[in-house]
């Protein structure tokens, strides 16, 4: 059971009254997704292609900014999202997101339409590959360049911000790579230092006074 909210930058997100969380911030959905993860993540990748690792795919709405950032630039990206529990169709009809970003409702449709395991060309830059499974028991094919850590907060998902996730992901992660969260607590930081990230605290999006990026020198 979803509510389904406008937050502060007109754009929408779900509350999830089970777990007393939102998927985004209510101080602007796409605010926060173009800050924590365009901006501070794919943004900062001078690859000439670019694969990128979605950790909670969700309504989708990090994977289609990408896809804007990949066609706007010409840049190829191959998007893998991992999602155990993925929103039902009728809920993410409701998002307003395309008009939000300008975008057809066709492409946000085929993008959560589209087969899981499977890759999907998206646009002639961007192909995704959603995985429908627990990452906790994930065991990739591919290295990333860049890896979206947007699982719900520690507090309610706590195991998902464990030492050894993150020692899994440095592993998983390509020599120069980065790892970009909303989160800046000091016992993720620890930890994602612990699995051999270099990492350093960036002012947040709006609501949140920092936020964490993490590189693998």
């Amino acid at each position: 059971m979803y509510i389904l909210e406008k937050t502060a930058d007109g754009s929408h997100t779900f509350f999830v009254p089970e777990l007393n969380e939102h998927y985004h911030s209510v101080n602007g959905a796409l605010t926060e997704s173009r800050h924590v993860f365009i901006n501070a993540g794919l943004n900062q990748i001078e690859q000439k292609e670019i694969s990128v690792l979605e950790i909670g795919f969700g309504t989708g709405l990090n994977a289609i900014l990408t896809c804007l950032e990949a066609k706007s630039r010409s840049i190829p990206i191959h998007y893998t999202g991992i999602e155990l529990y993925p929103i039902d169709k009728k809920w993410i009809k409701m998002l307003n997101f395309p008009d939000e970003i300008d975008m057809e409702n066709s492409v946000f449709d085929y993008l959560h339409d589209c087969e899981w395991n499977k890759d999907a060309r998206i646009d002639a830059f961007f192909t995704l590959h959603k995985i429908k499974g627990d990452l906790t028991k994930m065991r990739f094919n591919r290295t990333f360049d860049l890896i979206y850590f947007d699982a719900f907060a520690p507090e309610k998902q706590p195991e998902m911000w464990s030492p050894e996730i993150f020692s899994h992901l440095f592993n998983q992660t390509n020599p120069n790579g980065i790892l970009t969260t909303y989160c800046a607590k000091g016992s993720v930081r620890r930890m994602l230092q612990t699995a051999g990230y270099e990492t350093e605290r960036l002012p947040g999006p709006p609501g949140k006074r920092e936020m964490l990026r993490a590189r693998k020198l």
